[in-house]
């Protein structure tokens, strides 16, 4: 493979990797950032007592940028060691250690002493390590093990053996840290976490927060200060662990072209954070000629966006820094794009805060595991013939790649870890719980599990083939067959992946092997039947109910070249002006037609 890079990975500067805060919705003045060289050693035990050489973390040792370059395989160690000292006066009352995630299983000590076991490559979690720390020098070490495709954990497209001609869907696996680690100092008691949930209608927000409590003291109220432009439109004092229900009166409201929102300011104690939301609602209703749509603050809304895998050549899914992981954001918002499907990866916190801001609609999809996939069930058959995946009950775990029960025990635990943890970002409007039987299971059960997390999202329960028939989602992936989509009695109709359209720029590809759905050899080319694609088959579809389409997908990754951009992001493929007007007209043809209005051609 040809090693690719970005602009960003060009000029990366060592001594300030990933300084930026790490999670923009609970932030605190305490922040100890622990990025940069670490010592790294790759052996076959849990114990170490030589290293060989340093790692740049949060790159993971596969990544270019970590400056290893070695895959971790199943039954190795990969061993961190990393040396600080405690700044001074940031010490309060307890230290917390965040890791932004590491894959897949770690075990962390600090000063020799245990702090504790992650299972779980995409969730970040944290340790309490005040007892464990000393003056001057402390030494913080782990070992972590990625099994990859050789145990059910979530892994997402990382596969360390690719097969067949849709083996080209899969890409380098990474193991270890990839996303910030740092370091918090709080008050013996302190918020933990806090959940935002608009109430649109109602025009009020609800909040919970809910506290770390260590005295024996009883329950503190919680004051909450919410700000507006930083003027104070309301305050408010409530129960921890309660929900708080404050009145906003003439609330502003989110929405891609508005992404307005609120500050909050969240005491508990001598603890203070600050946070955000927004007010918004999505929903299923149907249009003025009876067709169920969605409907984001309570108006019909078409969600107009692509596939985002979230991978870099350089750094795999660690984006070489912040600003990079706001490009992929800004440019296809310029080119008129509404909506990103975040594809089997739980992405850094600050991608969602900036789609937060900057107003990109996100749909989540919940990283795949189990175990090895039949290629030849999930993937050949169902491109083949749409009707006959549909016609399948995803009971039969075997065949789905689920037969281990611990496997389908940790999938509830990181589906529920994952809605906590991306709960409260107003972007994020969709969840996916499974992608193309990939590991599929019991899909109507993790719907219900869903519905009682988190009521104010839609729910695309089986995106692509094997439709259980629940969820707000009539799902269709449609790569190789004309399009022709008809109103559903009970889910709005979405073809939540398409097109795969294919174009190798020279000297911006990775790899020989080139795979997409259908080649093309100049960018004027892709272009012109891009056009065709949404002349043909997007816009007469409009009129018989289709309520979003997700194009396949932002950029090329290693050998898939059926992005709109190159890997290296340097080269846009299709022609940006031809873009921006065919998704005006779309959505100028949606409302002719959720209107009962003649459509436009």
């Amino acid at each position: 493979m040809k090693q690719l890079m970005s602009r960003w990975g060009e000029k990366l500067d060592r001594e300030m990797v990933w300084k930026e805060y790490p999670r923009p919705g609970l932030v605190r003045e305490s922040y100890l950032n622990l990025n940069g060289e670490w010592d790294y050693c790759i052996n076959d035990s849990r114990r170490t007592e030589q290293y060989d050489g340093k790692i740049l973390v949060p790159f993971s040792p596969e990544a270019f940028l970590s400056g290893v370059g070695r895959v971790v395989k199943p039954g190795q160690y990969l061993h961190y060691k990393k040396i600080f000292r405690l700044p001074d006066g940031f010490f309060k009352s307890r230290v917390l250690l965040h890791f932004g995630a590491v894959d897949q299983e770690c075990e962390v000590r600090l000063n020799g002493r245990f702090a504790g076991l992650h299972k779980g490559g995409y969730l970040p979690f944290s340790f309490d390590i005040t007892e464990m720390l000393k003056e001057g020098e402390n030494v913080l070490t782990l070992w972590v093990k990625d099994y990859t495709e050789k145990l059910p954990h979530a892994r997402g497209k990382q596969k360390l053996v690719k097969k067949g001609k849709f083996g080209s869907l899969f890409y380098t696996p990474q193991s270890g840290i990839w996303q910030t680690v740092w370091m918090e100092s709080v008050e013996e008691d302190y918020i933990d976490w806090v959940k935002f949930t608009p109430m649109y209608d109602e025009g009020a927000v609800r909040i919970r927060a809910k506290a770390a409590r260590r005295t024996t003291d009883q329950k503190r109220l919680v004051a909450v200060t919410i700000l507006d432009q930083g003027q104070v439109v309301a305050r408010a004092e409530g129960s921890e662990g309660k929900d708080l229900v404050i009145p906003l009166k003439d609330f502003h409201s989110w929405s891609p072209e508005d992404p307005y929102l609120y500050d909050a300011e969240i005491r508990y104690g001598e603890d203070r954070v600050s946070s955000y939301f927004g007010m918004r609602k999505v929903s299923v209703d149907r249009d003025e000629r009876g067709i169920l749509r969605f409907f984001l603050n309570n108006q019909p809304y078409f969600f107009n966006g692509l596939l985002d895998q979230g991978y870099w050549p350089e750094s795999l899914m660690t984006p070489p820094d912040d600003e990079a992981l706001l490009y992929d954001i800004k440019k296809l918002k310029e080119m008129g794009y509404n909506t990103l499907r975040k594809h089997v990866k739980v992405e850094l916190d600050r991608f969602y805060y900036h789609c937060d801001r900057l107003g990109m609609i996100v749909w989540q999809d919940m990283p795949n595991g189990g175990g090895e996939y039949h290629m030849g069930f999930v993937t050949y058959l169902p491109n083949a013939s749409d009707r006959f995946a549909r016609g399948v009950k995803d009971k039969y775990y075997h065949l789905f790649g689920r037969a281990d029960l611990e496997g389908r025990r940790q999938y509830y635990r990181d589906l529920a870890g994952m809605v906590r943890h991306l709960y409260n970002h107003p972007s994020i409007v969709a969840w996916v719980p499974f992608n193309e039987g990939w590991g599929q299971f019991d899909a109507c059960k993790a719907t219900e599990k869903l519905r009682k997390m988190d009521k104010g999202r839609l729910i695309n329960e089986a995106c692509g083939w094997f439709d259980q028939k629940g969820g707000d989602m009539h799902s269709i992936h449609n790569y190789n067959r004309p399009l022709a989509v008809k109103p559903q009695l009970n889910r709005v109709v979405a073809l939540t992946e398409y097109g795969g359209y294919a174009y190798p720029v020279e000297g911006h590809t990775a790899c020989e092997k080139a795979f997409g759905y259908r080649h093309y050899s100049s960018g004027e080319e892709l272009t012109v039947h891009y056009e065709r694609l949404w002349r043909e088959e997007i816009y007469p579809n409009v009129d018989q109910g289709l309520s979003a389409a997700i194009y396949t997908q932002v950029s090329d990754i290693e050998e898939e070249i059926n992005g709109v951009m190159t890997y290296d992001r340097e080269v846009i493929k299709l022609n940006s002006e031809t873009v921006q007007k065919l998704n005006q007209k779309l959505y100028e043809r949606f409302e002719n037609a959720v209107r009962n209005r003649q459509g436009i051609d």
